[in-house]
């Protein structure tokens, strides 16, 4: 291992600062503690220190804390759209639970409002407005993640979780107490910065027949599991579609379909996921995702753009 590599995957926590997360958050806080079994991708080395916040209050203690020791954070949300290196994550990943995983769901004359925080899985989200007769909740069925993730990407299909949002609650080093904010929503962005925190959402959707709204889920839902590899670890869709194009037909004219890195692979079943098939490592994904890019490049002279984001550090596992 070189010295610049040694000195990555040093830990940045002092005894004190040890000290300190015991005291707010007891065995809530495990420390060197592997990230892998927390992502989509079953991939990933440790956090310094691996933080379960259950309330507003606690989070803005943590940010407080952060600040105050110039400490490096990063929430993992659902880690279904990351790719978390071998070496780990310097600082204290969060993992936001409790009253952040919540969900509510009441009908308002003629709308439907799903009430948030920033955790809650988007499967229960999903579910509940469905039955309640949510309008376009369609969408949003079988995107992996939370709330707050999905908020941040925009996630959706035909139509995006931006244009259902009504309110949107954040808290941040230098705000930590919960506070409404403005987003505007991107193709797969937001305007959201990224030292804030997405502790609750409320999302406004046309009320309809909930027997239709679940009958429309379910079908979208099948779909999904016949066109995408959701038994194996992966991250989703791996690019952004290009304008006026889809990145899974560029990456499969390019003939990578199939093609191997370790034990990962590009799905032969949809382009662009790229599957863990048991024993993959971040180097292994991360090659074979330059792999993609430089053959869409060379055949199509098109940048595709990542969707996934690799946070950490990166080195070889052996």
């Amino acid at each position: 291992m070189s010295v610049t590599t040694a000195q990555a995957v040093l830990t940045l926590l002092g005894d004190a600062d040890r000290a300190a997360l015991l005291e707010i958050f007891g065995e809530r806080v495990r420390f060197n503690e592997p990230l892998a079994p927390y992502t989509s991708w079953k991939i990933g080395g440790p956090a310094d220190a691996l933080a379960t916040v259950n309330t507003q209050h606690e989070l803005a203690e943590l940010l407080r804390f952060c600040l105050r020791r110039a400490m490096p954070w990063w929430i993992i949300g659902a880690g279904s759209n990351v790719l978390v290196g071998d070496g780990g994550v310097r600082g204290i990943v969060v993992r936001l639970a409790g009253e952040f995983a919540a969900a509510r769901v009441r009908v308002e004359a003629d709308h439907i409002i799903v009430e948030a925080g920033g955790s809650a899985d988007m499967a229960l989200v999903t579910a509940k407005a469905a039955s309640a007769g949510a309008e376009g909740i369609g969408s949003l069925a079988g995107i992996p993640g939370t709330v707050g993730g999905s908020l941040r990407m925009n996630a959706g299909t035909d139509r995006e979780i931006g244009e259902f949002v009504r309110e949107v609650w954040v808290q941040s080093p230098s705000r930590p107490a919960a506070h409404s904010t403005s987003v505007r929503y991107l193709y797969r962005q937001s305007t959201l910065a990224r030292d804030v925190v997405v502790s609750r959402v409320v999302l406004e959707f046309a009320r309809s027949t909930s027997g239709d709204v679940r009958s429309e889920m379910r079908t979208r839902l099948v779909r999904r599991k016949e066109t995408q590899p959701i038994a194996l670890p992966n991250a989703g869709s791996c690019f952004r579609n290009p304008p006026d194009d889809k990145a899974a037909r560029l990456i499969e004219a390019a003939g990578a379909k199939g093609w191997r890195e370790g034990n990962a692979e590009v799905s032969p079943l949809h382009a662009n996921f790229i599957n863990n098939l048991g024993s993959a490592t971040a180097k292994d994904v991360a090659t074979l995702l330059a792999r993609v890019r430089r053959a869409v490049r060379d055949r199509w002279n098109v940048e595709l753009k990542l969707e996934v984001h690799l946070v950490g550090v990166f080195i070889d596992a052996t």
